[in-house]
């Protein structure tokens, strides 16, 4: 037996006869892919990955413009909201969440700190007291990153 193997002949199961090697081939329809096939599909999925890369590179910074855009959004409105209840601006952020208008001072997306940059009013109501001295309240809060977005324009702008 171990004869005819060295020749090149195998049993085949269940029928005891030996078959040369090149029987045991398969068909070209039972075969594998083939080179060709192989690099066309390669090349598809290349294309794929080469269109969708350069979108999903940009989406930490579109998470960070739209959690800012939020973040203005609702400092602005609890700024009026502040400012139609209590008939002045706030002076400070600290007194927004003092006054339950905000759970917290959020952190800028981009500064990653609270570092907000404050518009405060030029010419402030005169208080009830005529002893004490006006004080400036915020009528608007921006972004401190000097930064551009991805529309071009800058952060602080907004």
């Amino acid at each position: 037996m171990r004869r005819r193997e060295a020749l090149g002949v195998r049993r085949q199961a269940g029928h005891g006869a030996g078959v040369p090697p090149y029987a045991l081939r398969l068909t070209p329809s039972e075969s594998g892919f083939t080179l060709l096939e192989l690099l066309v599909v390669m090349t598809i999925i290349g294309i794929l990955a080469a269109i969708a890369v350069p979108s999903l590179r940009d989406s930490p910074k579109r998470a960070r413009e739209a959690t800012l855009r939020a973040d203005l959004f609702t400092f602005r409105s609890v700024i009026d909201q502040y400012k139609g209840d209590k008939g002045e601006y706030p002076p400070t952020l600290e007194v927004l969440v003092k006054d339950g208008y905000m759970r917290r001072i959020p952190f800028d997306p981009l500064t990653k700190a609270p570092d907000w940059v404050l518009t405060m009013e030029e010419d402030p109501n005169p208080p009830d007291d005529p002893s004490q001295q006006p004080t400036p309240g915020i009528i608007d809060v921006h972004s401190a990153s000097k930064e551009k977005a991805l529309d071009g324009t800058i952060y602080s702008d907004w």
